[in-house]
């Protein structure tokens, strides 16, 4: 995907946020929320509900802020939102197509509202729709696309205007393991290869290991943490669900002995081992205990997993939750 700036970017892309608070009606959603991003890929983590999405709306700047600070690359996001925007693709989690265009007709649209003349626009589209995998549809109604497509049709629309960042509200949502890993693909490229400044906004702490470079955590509205994440550092070890038929008791006992110790839920198992061996090794010791495997699949931990083993239910926030969730010591903030 060729890069055709149409207005030279801000030197300063950062982004800053300081005492930030914000409530609907009487409800608090954010508070004193306050951190500094330089353009790089960011993990945006936390529970459903913790106040991401309203987060991402302040740095838009489709926020009233009462209180507190918000700026975008310069940009203060309470009186000069317009401007910024030049320089920034959102993705929505929900909604963003229009019903009745095509998928180039919605791009080229969405980038002359960025500011693009018409004819570059149209360019720009055909470009980007290439780049997510969409030249072959193109040109059928945006309405008619599978979700898959429409989460690419989503990323293409908020590339289009070359901006600076790109704000990303749970971009694998709905999608297939295929589809998630294909999505997370096209954005570590354009984190990590085409220099997009990158917030990614979700629930699931795979996709963050897999793109991003700091992570910001939230949780009932308040920062719990910020820090670097270390990318390169691989888990060796992950949670594998075993269901099937025969005797659970003799099956984990076959697995023990292979150095796997299981822990029996209901009719089920779940076993901690080795990512690249473990699953050869279930195989072995249900063949031993005759045990008749129906299913093996690897547990995806989630961040309402382990929010309620880091922070306790009053909302207190707990001592290193950015180690705890990436397994790494923090590199500072």
């Amino acid at each position: 995907m060729a890069s055709r700036p149409f207005e030279v970017k801000p030197s300063d892309c950062s982004i800053q946020v300081k005492g930030l608070t914000f409530a609907y009606g009487s409800d608090p959603v954010l508070k004193d929320v306050t951190f500094r991003l330089d353009q790089c890929s960011v993990g945006l983590l936390g529970p459903n509900g913790s106040g991401k999405t309203t987060l991402l709306r302040a740095l838009l700047g489709h926020l009233h802020i009462p209180a507190g600070m918000v700026s975008t690359m310069g940009f203060d996001m309470a009186r000069d939102a317009y401007p910024a925007r030049r320089f920034i693709g959102w993705m929505p989690e929900r909604g963003g197509i229009l019903p009745g265009m095509s998928g180039v007709a919605m791009v080229a649209y969405l980038g002359e509202l960025g500011g693009m003349p018409r004819t570059d626009a149209l360019q720009r589209a055909h470009e980007v729709l290439n780049y997510v995998g969409l030249a072959d549809e193109r040109y059928r109604e945006a309405d008619t696309y599978s979700q898959g497509m429409r989460q690419r049709l989503k990323l293409a629309q908020a590339l289009v205007h070359d901006p600076a960042w790109l704000f990303l509200d749970e971009p694998t949502a709905g999608l297939d393991p295929r589809g998630r890993l294909s999505m997370l693909d096209l954005v570590k490229d354009l984190a990590r290869d085409k220099g997009f400044g990158v917030i990614l906004s979700t629930h699931l702490l795979a996709d963050v290991k897999a793109v991003c470079e700091e992570i910001v955590v939230l949780r009932q509205g308040k920062l719990l943490d910020h820090g670097r994440v270390d990318t390169d550092a691989e888990t060796r070890t992950a949670q594998f669900v075993l269901e099937g038929f025969g005797d659970v008791e003799s099956f984990a006992v076959a697995l023990r002995a292979r150095g796997i110790e299981p822990t029996i839920e209901e009719r089920q198992l779940v076993a901690t081992t080795d990512v690249d061996s473990g699953p050869r090794l279930i195989l072995e010791a249900a063949s031993a205990s005759g045990y008749a495997l129906r299913r093996m699949q690897r547990h995806t931990e989630t961040l309402e997993d382990l929010f309620f083993q880091l922070v306790d239910e009053s909302g207190d926030e707990a001592a290193g939750v950015l180690g705890a969730l990436t397994g790494h010591d923090r590199g500072g903030h």
